[in-house]
């Protein structure tokens, strides 16, 4: 009788041994994001570093599934990128076979983006400051199946395709660095989370389809009229900036969904509440091992100088966003 104790206790041993020990970034480079979301959600009692692994693959599905759609789309990329809204400013690679433009693009990836950050923040919340993470990641070992043909190409690496969106600092001339994430990552995870679902609400609370529909259409319209006397193709191509600030004149006179609004404004103070969870951990950490945002006694394995001060001004701006989104302070324009 005692035989099976014994062995259920070793193979636990075992489990939670090679839970401790997993290859998190060998995981991202060999299987895809897909792949490691299928490994990890599987495991059946996660550690806080499997939690914060699991986060992290839905945020970055969140990315991958944005530019999968706008990949397959005939969208004009140069004027996506103008618009500097998430994920569609991104450098995506030139498809040269997409599926005709359709406006509803636009909506379907901030709509697809909320479902996986939603499930990365569910993931996150799990993780407590009583919790001990450590996750090491090779960001060189991070891509995005950009072209959903199940393996790594040319551009769809992390730092070819989004480590400027984290920080402008970052691009993919500098050395892949390696990350140990930690227990106060999880929150600064999170508040990106919220980040990006609070400006998808917005978004998709201004109806986007419907301006940018109208403008395509009208596009449409006045393209024949130039048969005859074809306008310079500096101008067409210099004209995207007038189409695109006819899109977002559009989109802000229109009349925005009420829950959308509610629901962005809820993430954005969440978000506040999450950096400052982050700040608080951070601060208390004395180690000074691969930190992702280090505190001044330690150093980033990004590369990048991080002031002494960051954390104290970053808790000053919180204050200012969270008076701002709860009606106490107003902006004061910038010229004045």
């Amino acid at each position: 009788m005692r035989i099976p104790v014994v062995s259920s206790l070793l193979a636990f041993t075992l489990a939670t041994a090679a839970q401790a020990n997993t290859d998190y970034s060998a995981m991202l480079r060999d299987q895809g994001l897909v792949g490691a979301q299928t490994t990890l959600s599987q495991i059946a009692e996660p550690t806080a570093s499997d939690n914060f692994a699991l986060g992290g693959v839905h945020f970055l599905l969140a990315v991958e599934k944005a530019v999968q759609q706008l990949y397959a789309s005939d969208i004009d990329h140069e004027m996506a990128e103008r618009s500097g809204l998430p994920f569609l400013r991104l450098p995506i690679p030139s498809n040269p076979n997409p599926e005709p433009f359709d406006p509803q693009v636009i909506a379907g990836v901030f709509e697809t983006a909320l479902i996986e950050l939603a499930a990365s923040i569910v993931v996150l919340d799990r993780i407590t400051d009583a919790d001990e993470v450590g996750v090491v990641i090779n960001t060189g070992d991070i891509w995005f199946d950009v072209d959903a043909n199940g393996r790594r190409d040319f551009g769809e690496g992390f730092l070819e395709l989004g480590a400027p969106q984290v920080d402008s600092r970052l691009n993919d001339q500098i050395i892949a660095p390696t990350v140990r994430f930690d227990t106060a990552d999880a929150a600064w995870l999170s508040a990106y989370a919220h980040l990006l679902s609070g400006s998808s609400e917005v978004i998709l609370a201004t109806d986007p389809v419907s301006a940018v529909t109208r403008v395509v259409e009208s596009r449409k319209t006045f393209e024949p009229l130039w048969a005859e006397n074809e306008p310079p193709s500096r101008y067409y191509r210099e004209s995207n900036w007038a189409d695109l600030a006819a899109m977002f004149i559009h989109a802000i006179e229109g009349q925005p969904d009420i829950d959308r609004s509610r629901a962005a404004h809820a993430h954005f103070l969440s978000m506040i509440d999450d950096n400052r969870v982050f700040w608080e951990r951070v601060a208390l950490e004395t180690d000074n091992d691969r930190e992702w945002i280090p505190n001044p006694f330690q150093q980033s394995a990004l590369q990048i100088r991080f002031p002494a001060e960051t954390g104290p001004t970053w808790r000053a701006v919180l204050d200012d966003a969270e008076a701002l989104l709860k009606g106490d302070l107003l902006i004061p324009h910038w010229r004045v």
